[in-house]
């Protein structure tokens, strides 16, 4: 989701260091009382900057870290050269140093590195603030992060949204939401009162425990939870569709993604002998079945399954529709398949919020 940043300054960008010790007694974390007013920007809405973690030894990545480096310095460039990135990294001046060398002074002077000691891992689109506009003005959402159901590790990740705020390059009220686990990669926003969403996410019972605001999985309980945070009238709720090999329990921004013009992008499979055949065929039907405000049906765009990718012997949950918005381009992961990877970005070229489209 946008965040509110602070324009860049000369040089590299701002950097900041910070430890845990202390940090908790040094922001209000104070739950705040409902405001009459509050929206969910859409994923298209102007953003301030782009919020990424940089991989280390200590992330899943750790066996193939030369390489996804790789990818993440070109991540870093598509970026930097369009609008502002945040860097979370514990590489401290090092990776400041190491970008220096990578990239062009342009993209350097729009980067902003936050010095933390560890996280666990660098998927920040589910642990960083869901930034929520009201009528007092940006609140930074901190919902809690759980690893996806308790598969992974969390405490470090739970903790970058404060060490964040406490730069000061986030600009906005801290709320503390960690008593729901909601992720950023679950949800997504038209920024007109709708939010799309699986139950086989939000509805798991590993998202809830005991003490929480929602400690079950009552559907109606987490629909007027996420309806007084969030500030949506409205939640469409996608009961099929999954990827082989998602850690995630089917996250929507991998099967479904909503887009302006009352258009949804979506993951479609035509192979009769794919194990995800079923499954999304049922999840395309739903999505024909969805209404918009107004009563008329979504325009759907559909892109394809990619071919079977694996990691050894597990099948990886390749997805098209996993892409990345930014102010005047789109990022689409492609897969080294040259058919399958045109088809998705033809259809990726038919949203009309882009002015580039890169894969």
């Amino acid at each position: 989701m946008p965040l509110e940043a602070l324009p860049p300054r000369p040089g590299h960008g701002m950097t900041a260091e910070f430890n845990l010790e202390n940090l908790h007694q040094s922001i209000d974390v104070e739950q705040q009382e409902p405001r009459p007013l509050r929206t969910l920007p859409a994923e298209w809405a102007p953003q301030s900057a782009i919020l990424i973690t940089w991989p280390h030894a200590a992330t899943d990545w750790a066996d193939i870290l030369d390489e996804v480096t790789q990818c993440y310095v070109r991540l870093a460039y598509e970026i930097a050269v369009r609008q502002p990135l945040i860097i979370l990294t514990v590489e401290g001046l090092k990776l400041e140093d190491y970008l220096s060398k990578q990239l062009p002074q342009a993209a350097m002077k729009n980067i902003h590195f936050v010095f933390v000691p560890t996280t666990n891992d660098t998927w920040v689109r589910d642990y960083g603030f869901l930034t929520v506009q009201s009528t007092g003005g940006a609140e930074l959402m901190d919902f809690r992060f759980n690893g996806w159901g308790g598969k992974f590790k969390a405490e470090h990740d739970n903790a970058a949204n404060k060490l964040l705020y406490a730069t000061n390059l986030v600009r906005g009220h801290y709320v503390d939401a960690l008593d729901f686990e909601l992720e950023g990669g679950g949800i997504e926003s038209d920024g007109c009162g709708t939010l799309l969403t699986t139950a086989e996410c939000l509805l798991n019972p590993n998202r809830r425990r005991q003490g929480d605001a929602v400690p079950t999985s009552d559907k109606a309980q987490v629909e007027a939870l996420l309806k007084e945070r969030l500030g949506v009238e409205r939640i469409l709720w996608l009961h099929h569709g999954y990827l082989a090999g998602d850690d995630t329990d089917s996250h929507i921004d991998t099967l479904a993604r909503l887009c302006p013009n009352d258009t949804i992008i979506y993951v479609q499979c035509t192979d009769t002998a794919d194990e995800h055949y079923e499954a999304l065929a049922a999840m395309e039907r739903e999505l024909q079945a969805f209404r918009t405000l107004e009563g008329k049906p979504y325009r759907l765009i559909p892109v394809p399954l990619p071919d079977v990718c694996y990691d050894e012997e597990e099948r990886l949950p390749a997805t098209y529709a996993n892409f990345l918005i930014m102010n005047k381009a789109v990022l689409v992961p492609t897969y080294a398949q040259p058919e399958k990877d045109a088809l998705a970005l033809k259809s990726s070229k038919r949203l009309s919020l882009i002015t580039k489209l890169w894969g």
